[in-house]
């Protein structure tokens, strides 16, 4: 849904930040871009938030389990109900950020995080626990829509697809983060931590101006122009870029309201299908159980020491992400989802086979090998495509006075999906393991095949020209 307005705002994530860094250095010799810098590494810290209380789970679970004597059910329950907690504070979150504001948003959020951090680290009993984790899901259920909603509304046009590629960058970080930390500190110091972006965020909000696209859209005219003279520099010429803004602003005003169900009438019947489809693949390909319970699928395989499985998962994130970045304008859009569908199945099927072999006492040995393989295998794939370019092509398929209801809906999708794989993932692995994973290596395959008949390529290709190769 957050990339969704992105797009409305300006085509974003068209283009590599280094690319664009490049143009940019041209064009603001006044040094005004460094106001945007600011103000996106600010925002930032809500996405690099939403990764670390994503990550919480897969170190601590063991820890969590013996000091407060979770059953697995409970246990379940704990690292699941982030995600009820992030859908219900995704839906809302469109209504919120356009009522106090994109920085009123973000203040909101950071309470509700560390609020939950604070009732996760005095918890001694599975209710204050499940209560936190909830207050930390829906704070980043809000931060996954207005950080980069407020990113693509104060970035310059040739910046704004690399600033917003950070968003997705850093939650990778914090999740990554979090996994290396849970190995050396106790699962309650690791809640500590997670209040740190907060504050840096509680912080920086102080010194960084509101969204000018808000501030225009509730009639707040001269703060609007005191906002954007802000971010561009006091001596540049903004009255074009205001003219722009306002007009865009005005013909979004003008559009038609569209209801959710709405969206199933045949006009956008294709539409709905390929942007729900991806997201129900995206999560039934298991990220979210494997992501989140990474630690536990080390010690079921036999690994001596799961840290080190849970280090090497951590470590691989954050260059194959880059590397999707990259690769995502270049190689193209239905390329990238088959070949990282491809990885995901190959990554279950060898984390499969080692627990089959491990059932049946064959090849021992290997089994852990198999397991941290399949794991980085698997990590790595969805890294590289199926993580990001699922909400890269949603942005695009839908016409624009639609976006706002089909983002509702997809982020439904999501976050429902994210709770059912994340609560039975447990319980799949104690009926079967092996069949845990053949399953998601099942979804894989269906997701290429999905992918082939179903999703059109988008890259290189206008919004207008996308609707005519749906509606064909």
């Amino acid at each position: 849904m957050a990339i969704d307005e992105c797009k409305d705002i300006e085509n974003g994530l068209e283009k590599p930040f280094l690319e664009n860094a490049k143009i940019v250095d041209c064009e603001n010799e006044d040094g005004s871009i460094w106001m945007v810098l600011l103000s996106t590494c600010v925002a930032v810290c809500g996405s690099f938030e939403f990764g670390s209380c994503v990550g919480y789970s897969a170190p601590t679970q063991s820890e969590i389990r013996n000091d407060l004597n979770l059953t697995l059910a409970q246990y379940s329950m704990f690292g699941s109900i982030i995600t009820i907690g992030a859908m219900i504070g995704a839906i809302t979150s469109g209504r919120i950020a356009d009522f106090i504001g994109r920085k009123g948003a973000m203040r909101m959020s950071a309470i509700f995080c560390i609020t939950g951090w604070l009732a996760v680290y005095f918890s001694m009993g599975t209710l204050v626990l499940d209560m936190g984790r909830f207050l930390t899901g829906y704070g980043i259920g809000i931060f996954s829509y207005v950080v980069p909603v407020y990113i693509a509304e104060i970035a310059p046009k040739n910046l704004r697809g690399g600033l917003t590629t950070i968003n997705q960058l850093m939650i990778v970080c914090g999740s990554s983060v979090a996994y290396l930390l849970g190995t050396f500190i106790t699962w309650r110091n690791l809640a500590l931590t997670g209040i740190l972006p907060c504050t840096f965020l509680l912080v920086g909000l102080l010194f960084i101006p509101e969204s000018p696209r808000w501030l225009a859209k509730v009639g707040l005219e001269k703060e609007f122009e005191v906002a954007l003279r802000k971010l561009r520099g006091k001596d540049a010429d903004v009255s074009r870029e205001a003219a722009e803004i306002q007009a865009y602003v005005d013909t979004l005003q003008s559009l038609p309201k569209t209801r959710i169900l709405d969206l199933f009438g045949s006009k956008y019947i294709r539409s709905v299908i390929i942007g729900v489809g991806l997201m129900v693949f995206q999560q039934f390909i298991g990220i979210n159980g494997i992501g989140f319970y990474a630690s536990q699928t080390f010690e079921s395989a036999g690994l001596s020491n799961s840290n080190i499985g849970t280090i090497a998962y951590a470590v691989v994130q954050v260059p194959i992400t880059i590397v999707g970045a990259f690769l995502m304008d270049r190689s193209g859009r239905r390329p990238l989802l088959m070949v990282s569908a491809t990885g995901t199945f190959l990554g279950c099927f060898l984390t499969g086979a080692s627990f089959y072999l491990k059932g049946n006492d064959i090849l021992l040995e290997w089994v852990p090998i198999l397991a941290v393989s399949g794991v980085l295998v698997y990590i790595s794939a969805f890294s590289i495509g199926m993580g990001a370019v699922p909400w890269v092509i949603m942005s695009e398929i839908f016409p624009i006075h639609v976006k706002s209801a089909a983002g509702s809906l997809v982020v439904l999708v999501n976050w429902l999906g994210a709770w059912a794989v994340s609560y039975t993932f447990g319980f799949l692995m104690a009926w079967t393991s092996t069949g845990t994973f053949m399953l998601y290596a099942g979804f894989s395959v269906l997701t290429i095949l999905f992918v082939a008949k179903v999703v059109p390529e988008t890259k290189g290709k206008t919004l207008e020209e996308i609707q005519a190769i749906i509606n064909s």
